[in-house]
């Protein structure tokens, strides 16, 4: 069993930048890869980020593509989103992720591939 614990949401002005945290404990985590899901009002959830048990190999949404880095360090069993160049379609509640084996990228962007899910932290970005 793996609980997630997310950190760092909260109000930000179009074009700023915002940095999340997910801590993991139960199991180590470097056994697992990690992502990032969001949900925002009237919207199902949708996949923002993944990334590889070792940090190597990493995947986004075209639609945070070069705004967004997930990165990780197995070390404090955390993995982060640096979200920079905020847009007001950004507002969501945030969802950490952790799923069992080596990242796939055919199946990486689908909730299914994800065993485990924070509470999510919430992410408001005004005009």
């Amino acid at each position: 069993q793996v609980q997630l614990v997310e950190s760092g949401g909260g109000l930000v002005q179009a074009g700023g930048s915002l940095r999340l945290s997910c801590a993991a404990s139960g199991r180590p985590f470097s056994n697992y890869h990690g992502g990032w899901f969001r949900q925002a009002p009237g919207k199902e959830r949708e996949f923002v980020a993944a990334i590889g048990w070792s940090g190597g190999n990493t995947a986004y949404a075209d639609s945070v593509k070069g705004r967004f880095t997930i990165s990780r360090d197995n070390a404090k069993n955390t993995v982060y989103l640096q979200m920079n160049s905020l847009q007001p379609e950004d507002t969501a509640v945030y969802y950490c992720t952790a799923g069992s084996g080596s990242m796939s990228y055919s199946t990486a962007k689908f909730p299914q591939a994800y065993n485990y899910w924070g509470q999510g932290t919430q992410v408001t970005v005004s005009s």
